[in-house]
């Protein structure tokens, strides 16, 4: 019987605060990168709270936007979708090529499960590298996690059964929670050193290891 690995991009897979970082540098100077980039994803997430049918270019610009003018920080016209434009060329993290091509090797299919658009999930997975055989996008279920379409969608093209299923993500709060609550076993990737709330079937600190992990559970 098929086993299925879905997980998250940005952050899990893909350097998404790295990504991120970068700009509010060039932006805004190195000093206030670290305290910017909290009131960013503070932003970010009330937005998509707020409109789960945007596109994800347009929750890039309005919360970069909405930083800008709450931190009092000069923001050019042209530099506003600075998020949006800089996104395709963000970095996968350096282990996830050979882990991901070793889940493969033991038989896993692969798929995402992003708060993303189309276009950007196409340009990270041609970086990544490495085949999935299905992506489901925020833009195109209209909903963003942790709401539950995304595994909701999943399970009506797949139909794989829940004990066959493990999800992996970076982020407590858009993954492992609602992944948990929907009764799936989880792979949480602690790249910050966080603690676990909820707690998760594995922990691991990289994809490193992911392949046996992903065994010892389906």
């Amino acid at each position: 019987m098929e086993r299925w690995a879905t997980f998250d991009c940005y952050g899990t897979l893909i350097d998404w605060n790295g990504g991120i970082g970068r700009q509010l540098e060039r932006l805004f100077g190195a000093e206030n990168v670290s305290r910017l980039l909290h009131g960013y994803h503070e932003l970010e997430r009330g937005y998509q709270r707020e409109h789960p049918e945007a596109a994800y270019r347009e929750v890039l610009t309005v919360a970069l936007v909405r930083l800008a003018e709450r931190e009092g920080l000069p923001l050019a016209a042209d530099e506003q979708d600075a998020l949006a434009r800089s996104l395709p060329e963000w970095e996968p993290f350096p282990e996830v090529p050979a882990a991901l091509e070793d889940a493969r090797a033991r038989g896993w299919k692969l798929a995402i499960l992003s708060n993303t658009d189309r276009d950007y999930i196409e340009a990270s997975l041609e970086r990544i590298g490495v085949p999935f055989e299905l992506a489901i996008v925020a833009s195109e279920v209209g909903s963003y996690k942790p709401g539950f379409k995304h595994w909701e969608e999943f399970e009506a093209q797949t139909g794989v059964p829940r004990d066959r299923h493990v999800h992996v993500g970076a982020s407590l709060y858009h993954d492992i929670a609602p992944a948990t609550r929907l009764g799936l076993r989880t792979v949480w990737i602690n790249r910050l050193g966080e603690d676990a709330d909820p707690e998760p079937d594995v922990e691991l600190h990289t994809l490193t290891g992911l392949g046996e992990a992903l065994d010892g559970l389906a």
